[in-house]
């Protein structure tokens, strides 16, 4: 029996669509659902042109433990992969999931994680430390932002060339090449 996953996104949703076409052809794991607190992130229409349902939660509803139980038993959600979902995750969500939520994170964590560290902010960062190198990391939600046990990291070098946008292009080469497999191992071995 397929396991359902419901994949939290705020933005345009490459890493979200990369997801879906992954385990489209998939005999273990079914993109259910996606689910936006942004009603016009790009995202919603990646995952429609997929044919997969999503569901727009604002941040009332994403704090509703009873809209959003219901949210995900209507849907048989098993797992939750969260990709560039930018609210932290309601800790009855993360109760109802014990290590059943991921993250993935655009970093080598801990560094460059917590409060404030999203998407080009985090390359501005990286940038402005003089980095050698940068990566992803994918690792399980906790009621602390970014602190959960990291599952996987993945690296890559960078030269004082480097801009933040072209640090975030080789991260994000990263992301597309690895952040499936590493879902797909952590819930086949669940």
């Amino acid at each position: 029996m397929k396991k359902n996953i419901a994949i939290f996104v705020s933005g345009s949703g490459t890493n979200c669509e990369n997801l879906i076409r992954y385990f489209q052809d998939s005999n273990d794991i079914n993109c259910q659902l996606v689910v936006s607190n942004k009603a016009d992130a790009y995202a919603l229409t990646r995952a429609t042109q997929l044919g997969v349902a999503t569901a727009v939660v604002p941040k009332p509803q994403l704090n509703d433990e009873t809209y959003m139980r219901q949210l995900m038993t209507d849907n048989g959600i098993q797992f939750i992969v969260l990709a560039g979902f930018l609210p932290l995750v309601p800790n009855f969500l993360i109760d109802m999931f014990p290590r059943r939520i991921v993250n993935l994170h655009p970093a080598l964590l801990p560094k460059y994680g917590g409060k404030g560290m999203w998407g080009h902010h985090v390359h501005e960062a990286v940038k402005a430390a003089g980095e050698t190198e940068t990566g992803m990391t994918v690792h399980y939600v906790t009621p602390v932002c970014d602190a959960g046990e990291i599952i996987a990291q993945y690296r890559v070098a960078l030269t004082p060339d480097d801009t933040p946008d072209t640090i975030a292009a080789k991260e994000h080469e990263l992301e597309m090449r690895y952040f499936p497999q590493i879902v797909e191992q952590v819930i086949l071995e669940q």
